[in-house]
């Protein structure tokens, strides 16, 4: 039962993170909206990696920031980003199918180097890290949209943009 429901949910906001990754134009991955943010290209590719987490959770019983790996280079178009985001989705959902209930139950521990920052159950862990990790920056991602004039797709029920012209 656990399993089913994050995957429900997990699937809800991966369906609205590819609708508004749909919508990033090409010609600005390097427009950004403040100095200290990332540019275009940087938050959308982050946004596509954070997938990578829920293999992380699913396959590992901690993760230690003292060891992960450089962030990657920025993807460069849009087309890279949506294929990028259908790989590591179809990993993303096959790890959470693989897994049972008692083992999303366990506890996942989140820690840098010896000092330990969250314990929680796995299923906590991929409702914190992966799912309002990929909303938060996805709402970033919004923003910046509007700021380049693009239409910002529904998520939750139509946007605006969506109802545009439906008086």
């Amino acid at each position: 039962m656990i399993k089913e429901l994050a995957l429900a949910d997990v699937r809800a906001e991966l369906t609205g993170t590819r609708k508004m990754l749909e919508q990033v134009p090409d010609d600005r991955f390097g427009w950004s909206p403040h100095a200290r943010s990332f540019n275009l290209g940087e938050l959308s590719t982050h946004l596509v990696n954070i997938l990578h987490w829920m293999e992380g959770v699913m396959e590992h019983d901690e993760f230690d920031m003292a060891q992960s790996p450089l962030p990657r280079e920025p993807l460069k178009t849009r087309a890279a980003l949506l294929n990028e985001f259908d790989r590591r989705e179809t990993r993303c959902l096959e790890a959470l199918d693989e897994i049972d209930d008692k083992a999303l139950q366990a506890d996942w521990v989140l820690k840098n180097g010896n000092q330990v920052i969250s314990r929680l159950p796995r299923v906590a862990a991929v409702r914190l890290f992966v799912i309002s990790h990929m909303i938060h920056h996805r709402a970033q991602l919004g923003v910046y949209l509007r700021l380049l004039g693009q239409p910002i797709p529904g998520v939750y029920g139509p946007s605006a943009d969506d109802t545009a012209g439906d008086d």
